[in-house]
């Protein structure tokens, strides 16, 4: 794969000195090109003779050329980019339902309402095989994005989620309580609606969400899904949608996992020719205030967004974004998948989850102790806390604790919560580990589908 996947092909210029080919956006094959020309250098001839004061301009001159070269460069880079070779959809950041009750001392209650014992919670999450999307997951998302459905569109606040496939919104024919808080979609109001009729439902810990298939336009900034299948949800189990920021869920998984064989939004991007390569890239700001240069970018990936070089990782299962970990190392010891184990990359998941006895031990290891229903560290240990790395591919991605561990503020008082949590995923589909939001906003991530493969690289702060 080419190193700047997106944009540039350099090596005419590296050859002849005298133009770069800039990519117009029809993908890898096929794609249109055209040559911009670059100013030629000026043959430096040796004159007898010469005065000083040209010897110097000359060595200006030779001096500033790989400079302006380079301002060129970024300039046709910026140029490809607004001409439509990238999507991107800002994200924003919010504040997490967790911490949104956590402030507003209703967490217990949530958690008694739900039937959960939270400490026994992290450490032994059990998913029954029938669930496909434990709600917990939810509890702590803080980036949403906005896509509107219908002619004229009607607008919704979204997850992005790389480890579901479907898109659902709240019906105008919805009763649960969930859909009072949100807007709803109402599908007479569309011209381009067309009633598809079957149900579907999607199994949460607390409940079935369910509705029924609908099919209309559906616009991500400013790319538009003609005939896009989605759900119609009449029926949104348990208070974490009602609390939420988010209206509905865009899954960006593979079609298999789609409920009711529905085709995914981005398979549909794809096959409308809508995206120039079949890949999308997810940058999550870890600025704490609002994140505003967070953003999923359709179409390839920004070099802007990451340091060094991608690492490209195959992914082992076509499902969810699922790859192969070679080991999980906590300060200098491996302690997890020493003999290998999957894990996969979810930007529906705001935590790292893993087995839940494999987390208990990862919690003692760190510090962490039940502290109100969750766990906790001590803030003022952080500069002693061990790195946890993950190793892939044979690169290791490290985490520091101010990486894994959250801060908040709670009645004026420190809180650090630990941004690991216990999920056992029985098989077939597991065991898993979840790479959430807290590894993603270390790492930038580009989802390839065109190669079936996961990129990542440190991301620029």
């Amino acid at each position: 794969m080419d190193a700047l996947y997106t944009t540039l092909n350099l090596q005419h210029f590296a050859q002849n000195g005298a133009s770069v080919r800039q990519t117009t956006g029809q993908g890898r094959s096929g794609h249109q090109e055209e040559l911009v020309p670059l100013p030629c250098a000026q043959e430096e001839r040796k004159v007898e003779g010469r005065s000083k004061q040209s010897e110097r301009e000359a060595t200006s001159w030779t001096t500033m050329k790989p400079l302006l070269v380079l301002l060129l460069l970024l300039l046709l880079l910026d140029l490809a980019q607004a001409q439509g070779v990238l999507h991107r959809v800002p994200l924003r950041r919010h504040q997490s339902l967790r911490k949104k009750l956590r402030a507003q001392g209703q967490l217990s209650e949530f958690w008694r309402s739900h039937n959960l014992d939270m400490i026994r919670f992290s450490e032994s999450c059990n998913v029954d095989q029938s669930t496909n999307e434990p709600l917990i997951n939810y509890l702590d998302m803080e980036y949403f994005g906005t896509i509107s459905i219908g002619s004229p569109p009607q607008n919704f606040t979204v997850i992005f989620d790389t480890g579901s496939s479907n898109l659902w919104v709240p019906s105008v024919y919805c009763t649960s309580p969930a859909c009072k808080a949100h807007p709803v979609f109402h599908p007479s109001q569309s011209s381009t609606y067309t009633e598809v009729g079957n149900h579907f439902s999607i199994q949460y810990g607390t409940g079935s969400l369910t509705g029924i298939i609908g099919a209309d336009q559906v616009s991500v900034e400013g790319l538009t899904v003609d005939g896009q299948q989605f759900g119609e949800s009449v029926k949104e189990p348990g208070q974490t949608f009602v609390n939420a920021e988010f209206d509905g869920i865009l899954g960006l998984g593979y079609p298999s996992l789609a409920v009711g064989g529905v085709t995914p939004v981005f398979d549909n991007m794809m096959a409308q020719n809508l995206v120039a390569l079949p890949m999308f890239s997810v940058y999550l700001s870890s600025d704490p205030q609002g994140g505003s240069s967070s953003e999923l970018t359709f179409g390839g990936y920004d070099p802007s967004h990451f340091s060094g070089s991608l690492s490209w990782i195959p992914v082992t299962k076509q499902g969810y974004w699922q790859i192969a970990l070679d080991g999980i190392q906590v300060g200098d010891t491996v302690m997890f998948c020493s003999e290998g184990c999957q894990a996969i990359v979810d930007t529906g998941t705001s935590l790292i989850t893993g087995p839940s006895n494999k987390i208990k031990q990862l919690q003692e290891a760190i510090g962490a102790t039940p502290m109100d229903g969750e766990y906790a560290v001590d803030c003022a240990t952080l500069d002693t806390m061990p790195n946890v790395a993950f190793l892939i591919n044979g690169v290791s991605y490290t985490l520091s604790p101010t990486a894994y561990i959250l801060p908040d503020l709670v009645d004026g008082m420190q809180f650090c919560g630990s941004g690991f949590q216990g999920l056992d995923i029985p098989p077939p589909a597991g065991p898993l580990w979840i790479l959430g939001d807290v590894f993603i906003r270390q790492f930038y991530s580009v989802f390839d589908r065109g190669n079936n493969q996961v990129g990542l690289a440190p991301a620029v702060p």
